[in-house]
């Protein structure tokens, strides 16, 4: 894509991580806003911005705009940005994004989260590589118009990640799942640690007390928001966790086969932790659809849903503007599949 212009809302970790990479790696220009100069101050020194300005009534005009503030914040942040940009495609970093894309009613409005951070927070550790191989959900609605979602997802390929495509409901869904439910277990881990010592020292152990409770209490206003964010489907995995810890309390008043039971465990960990598409060659995919709203965000889903990872895309319409060609770039492993999953929506691909 050609060099953007990028509007940053909040310069922490994330928007920092994003301005240095923009620039770097897409020669953009980024503008900058922070509730904290003394951020924006870091921001400029570092490079992650090119401006820095004291009121979102000066973020200019923009091809990209991103908030990056907190979960609490992020629907007024949002609103601010639809407002005040009508030109730009507008997303976020947020972890849960149901909430959030039912309450903005935007259709340039498309929610974003970078699967990536760090132990260290603040602009002052932001890093051009920190998405680098990190999957960006990307949350489009039948409504997202084409234009802006590949807008959207090249500048997220341009940072280096994976650009995504989810339901908004699937993906809270899926944190609560694997990174919300871990939150939570490993906090309990700490508690019941805590109460069976009964204030004594930890004695030596090995190393799976460390790491299962590695996240434990780890910045608490976050996550305190990111909980009840996303209290439904966190709920929902906390009620299936006790059925299967009740399984396994079975299993040994029973003297039940929890040798099988762990080696499933091993199995389905193998499973989860595969490596997807890095490394693998790509291959071209094009698709001819006609020329309404809604069409790329449907093919996007649909292969997001089978994990199908777009690399890139770009769009050219007709001359009669009413039809036109996606080409889009996946894994080439995945390619038969794709052919298939896009086909099957009722638009030719090969």
């Amino acid at each position: 894509m050609s060099a953007p212009r990028v509007a940053l809302l909040g310069v922490g970790l994330i928007g920092g991580s994003i301005g240095l990479a923009a620039r770097a790696r897409l020669g953009a220009h980024v503008v900058g806003w922070n509730r904290s100069p003394a951020a924006l101050e870091i921001a400029l020194r570092r490079g992650a911005i090119d401006e820095a300005v004291d009121s979102l009534d000066d973020l200019g005009p923009a091809d990209v705009a991103i908030a990056s503030v907190s979960v609490d914040a992020l629907q007024g942040a949002v609103c601010d940005l639809c407002e005040r940009l009508p030109d730009a495609v507008v997303s976020d970093v947020g972890s849960t994004k149901q909430a959030l894309v039912e309450a903005v009613d935007r259709e340039q409005f498309v929610g974003g989260h970078p699967l990536a951070g760090a132990e260290s927070v603040g602009v002052a550790h932001a890093r051009e590589d920190l998405f680098d191989g990190a999957t960006w959900y990307l949350t489009p609605r039948e409504r997202t118009p084409g234009v802006l979602y590949e807008r959207l997802a090249r500048f997220v390929a341009g940072l280096g990640a994976v650009p995504t495509a989810i339901d908004a409901a699937e993906h809270d869904r899926l944190m609560a799942a694997v990174s919300h439910l871990p939150h939570v277990v490993a906090n309990l881990l700490v508690e019941q640690a805590a109460q069976a010592l009964g204030g004594a020292t930890l004695p030596a152990t090995g190393p799976s007390f460390r790491d299962a409770t590695r996240v434990a209490g780890s910045n608490p206003p976050l996550w305190g928001q990111i909980y009840r964010a996303n209290a439904a489907a966190l709920g929902a995995q906390i009620d299936e966790l006790l059925l299967r810890l009740g399984e396994v309390r079975d299993l040994l008043r029973e003297d039940g086969d929890l040798s099988g039971w762990q080696a499933q465990a091993a199995l389905h960990r193998a499973a989860l932790l595969k490596v997807g598409m890095q490394g693998d060659s790509s291959r071209e995919i094009r698709v001819s659809v006609p020329n309404k709203p809604g069409t790329v965000a449907q093919i996007a889903l649909q292969l997001g849903r089978a994990g199908i990872n777009i690399a890139d895309m770009t769009l050219a319409p007709e001359p009669d503007n009413r039809t036109g060609v996606i080409a889009l770039w996946v894994c080439d492993g995945d390619a038969a599949r794709a052919i298939e999953l896009v086909s099957g929506l009722g638009y030719p691909a090969a």
